[in-house]
């Protein structure tokens, strides 16, 4: 079983095999991770998005075409998940902004650990990112999809992942070539 297609595992999985996507999820939880973490920029919140994406999958089994990467369409829940995250964190700083005295500009932000790292400086630099360069950026990057793949997903062309792949990069080399402070 554990030398198995992922897709094999799945259809297996779809009709209760709990082993089979034990399997799965041992094999995808850590490239899983690593894209929500860079997604959202929060390990908690990476974790908790890793486990409800495990969970949509196990409930969708039944939907999932084996014809397509078993990678690719789980990736495609995280990301529906981060997305999910990022909306209800909007709506929670408009609600917090209405009612607070005072602008939220006016907070200051939280000390920096100095020792943060270059990993840190990306991670910052990537939250920054319009979603439209950040999603092929980690679904190619993190999650290991291919271009093709990772267009298929967001419904634009290789070509339109390839030009948001090289603008993202673009911009986190600016963003990481300015001096902190």
């Amino acid at each position: 079983m554990i030398g198995e297609a992922d897709e094999a595992l799945a259809r297996k999985a779809a009709l209760g095999d709990k082993q089979a996507f034990e399997v799965l999820v041992r094999r995808h939880k850590a490239p899983l991770y690593g894209f929500a973490r860079r997604y959202v920029g929060n390990a908690d919140d990476a974790y908790d998005i890793a486990q409800e994406s495990f969970v949509a999958a196990w409930r969708a089994l039944g939907r999932f075409d084996p014809k397509r990467s078993f990678a690719a369409w789980l990736n495609a829940i995280a990301l529906n998940k981060c997305r999910d995250l990022a909306r209800r964190a909007r709506t929670r700083r408009l609600f917090l902004r209405a009612l607070a005295e005072t602008p939220a500009d006016s907070v200051a932000p939280e000390p920096r650990d100095e020792a943060s790292g270059l990993a840190e400086r990306l991670d910052r630099a990537i939250e920054t990112l319009p979603a439209l360069y950040k999603e092929p950026l980690l679904l190619t990057t993190v999650g290991g999809l291919s271009q093709k793949d990772a267009g298929a997903m967001l419904g634009v062309s290789t070509k339109s992942v390839e030009k948001r792949l090289y603008r993202a990069r673009r911009r986190l080399l600016e963003l990481l070539s300015q001096p902190e402070g």
